[in-house]
């Protein structure tokens, strides 16, 4: 059974297009709160998880060794557009743990931010790997394994080869501790590579709500886990710049909702967030991989049904629920919005 149309494309007064997909909310005990579609198919959740992969650079000890900031910290969360700020602090994270760019194992690509890329372009420079979206979640990795080479008496350098492969010590705290916040067996799990070459597991939309419930409240996590959860939503909520960057949805929402949201894209449309004030943690796949296209909008949809609480909150959200298309010549030829589908499971 194919999963149900979220948004709809409205031209002329008919459905020119439309997004299917599936979502859950699910609270911290991990009872199914909301849901729409096949929230039991595995789907690679991506980089919606960046906040649950950053947790062993919490609780490690490393984010106090390095004295990592919270600017620091959200950057290890982030999905950046490579803008000199976002490739600064990741040089920044790395100077600290007494290295460099050649560090990261992330790959090179120029910003997408496409002032900065074109900024970049015209001063004869060439994209690093600090301007990869990844690179603050990399910096973090490299900062991780630099405390246990550390602590094993082992050259940084040598210790962090290949640190992107499963069965590195980095990576293997990393994997144990996005599989116990979503209390899913990784070791079963459908795997491949991410963009930035690190494993990425298949798990249900079911299971990544769970973990971003847990994210919210703590409830469910280990301590040290809970409180480095807390943390880095904090330190998030203080530097929404960092995750995302000039004009992206998730800086432009954090920004005014603060603690109150924490959301996070991941490729091929996947979306989650914490939402504190309710307990629920949400996990959304549209099932044609559309991200601002289509993925925005359903998240942007259930911001506005379940956490917006006055005017200033709508107005945030109005436009990214319904986003007004326009031509070249500034005119309105349609509307992206969401289905009657996904407004009726929300008003349940």
């Amino acid at each position: 059974m194919s999963n149900p149309v979220l948004v709809d494309v409205q031209r002329g007064g008919v459905t020119e297009s439309f997004h299917q997909g599936a979502f859950a909310v699910v609270d911290a005990t991990g009872t199914v709160v909301h849901a729409l579609g096949n929230i039991d198919r595995a789907i690679f959740p991506r980089s919606a998880v960046k906040v649950l992969q950053a947790l062993p650079l919490i609780t490690s000890g490393a984010a106090d060794l390095f004295q990592l900031t919270d600017t620091e910290l959200a950057l290890a969360c982030a999905s950046h557009g490579g803008e000199p700020a976002h490739a600064a602090t990741a040089a920044g994270m790395l100077a600290k743990a007494g290295v460099d760019a050649t560090a990261l194992g992330c790959g090179s690509h120029w910003p997408s931010h496409d002032r900065s890329s074109r900024e970049l372009a015209r001063s004869g420079g060439e994209p690093t790997a600090l301007h990869n979206n990844c690179s603050g979640k990399h910096a973090g990795f490299v900062c991780l394994g630099c405390l246990l080479a550390r602590e094993q008496g082992l050259d940084a350098r040598g210790f962090l080869s290949g640190y992107v492969q499963p069965d590195h010590p980095v990576m293997q705290q990393v994997t144990h501790a996005l599989a116990t916040a979503t209390s899913t067996d990784l070791r079963q799990a459908p795997v491949g590579v991410d963009g930035c070459s690190i494993p990425t597991f298949g798990m249900p939309l079911r299971q990544l709500a769970l973990g971003f419930a847990r994210v919210a409240t703590g409830q469910g996590l280990s301590a040290d886990h809970a409180r480095a959860a807390a943390r880095l939503r904090k330190a998030v909520a203080k530097a929404p710049f960092m995750v995302a960057g000039t004009d992206r949805f998730d800086t432009d929402v954090m920004a005014h909702f603060g603690e109150r949201v924490f959301c996070k894209v991941g490729a091929e449309g996947v979306y989650c967030a914490a939402l504190p004030e309710l307990g629920w943690g949400v996990a959304i796949k549209m099932d044609d991989g559309n991200n601002a296209r289509a993925v925005e909008v359903v998240m942007s949809h259930l911001l506005a049904t379940w956490v917006a609480r006055n005017e200033a909150d709508h107005a945030v959200l109005a436009p990214r629920t319904t986003v007004h298309m326009r031509n070249w010549n500034g005119i309105e030829v349609g509307t992206l919005q969401p289905s009657a589908a996904l407004r009726a499971a929300t008003e349940a």
